[in-house]
């Protein structure tokens, strides 16, 4: 394939990070069409392939059948040839370090939902390895809780169509997590729907999920504390310090993982505010070594608030890599 016949990216786009070689490869799957991806994270340092990009790349190439070159770690450009999608599959990644799964998802999952079959088959299985909390990237508690459900409210996609069973937690830094994800294709002619998302109205509810393993029972309720803490310092909860027009209810729960399916000991919260228009506004935090646990709770808090006040309509509550 001669070089004019592919689309090219440049990869230094906006903030020049690894959303615009995921978003590019997945579309240029969908779409058939060969892609060129140049200056690839340009914005992070060091620039190039980390290890978790091209398990990514080398993943949407086997799902495709595709032809990808150039997709070796630090490398700045790739060249991405697709096929055909062949669906129901069977397929794994590893990200071998703690790289984050759900990155590995954000490539997969519209390839999987996407069949040539004229009648319902069976499902495609993605079988991903590496971190399942992550720093700078959606956390899995995250796509199950928020991320699906938005798509099936706003999107139309059945309620199990995608369904994520977390096998074995991988916190950071030392990663080893293991997440099934279950595709059920979407028909050959079948479609998401198209939806609106325009009035934000006002926040209906806060939730979230402080979790844990092989730690103390300490680290989650504290995790819980210092979330709720910060949210009500700035008008939300019971608690409030400022009041507001309208009591919203904050939930947040803490779950402590069993030891066997965890690979080491890690933490993590994540936040979402329900809005009344349909919108949701996340904010995430992992736990860390030097990391007093209610700072955390805290850090994930002021995430969420900070989209709030910035009036969005929808955001994950993390920086991707």
């Amino acid at each position: 394939m001669t070089p004019s016949t592919f689309i090219e990216l440049d990869g230094s786009t906006l903030e020049g990070g690894g959303q615009i070689l995921r978003n590019g490869i997945s579309l240029s799957s969908l779409l058939h069409k060969p892609v060129s991806i140049t200056k690839i994270r340009n914005g992070r340092k060091p620039p190039g392939l980390k290890n978790q990009h091209r398990v990514g790349l080398e993943l949407a190439a086997r799902i495709t059948s595709g032809e990808l070159l150039g997709a070796t770690n630090g490398s700045t450009s790739i060249q991405y040839t697709p096929r055909s999608i062949n669906l129901p599959g069977e397929f794994t990644a590893d990200s071998v370090t703690a790289g984050s799964v759900t990155l590995l998802l954000q490539v997969a999952l519209p390839l999987l939902l996407f069949s040539s079959s004229e009648t319902p088959g069976p499902q495609s299985i993605l079988t991903l390895l590496g971190g399942t909390n992550a720093t700078q990237a959606p956390q899995i508690d995250y796509t199950k809780h928020v991320f699906l459900p938005f798509l099936q409210a706003h999107f139309g996609l059945a309620e199990g169509a995608v369904d994520v069973e977390v096998k074995r937690r991988g916190y950071f830094p030392k990663g080893g997590g293991e997440v099934v994800v279950a595709v059920q294709p979407l028909l050959q002619g079948e479609t998401l729907k198209a939806f609106s998302l325009l009035e934000r109205g006002r926040v209906t509810r806060i939730r979230g999920i402080a979790h844990y393993a092989k730690l103390p029972t300490s680290v989650g309720k504290d995790m819980v504390y210092g979330a709720q803490r910060a949210l009500a310092k700035a008008g939300y909860g019971r608690a409030s310090a400022k009041g507001t027009p309208e009591e919203v209810v904050v939930d947040i729960r803490d779950e402590r993982e069993a030891n066997k399916v965890a690979v080491a000991g890690g933490s993590g919260i994540v936040l979402w505010a329900e809005l009344e228009g349909g919108g949701v506004i996340g904010g995430s935090a992992v736990g860390k070594k030097a990391a007093e646990p209610a700072a955390v709770g805290e850090e994930a808090a002021e995430l969420l608030i900070k989209g709030l006040e910035n009036g969005g309509l929808w955001m994950s509550g993390c920086r991707t890599r």
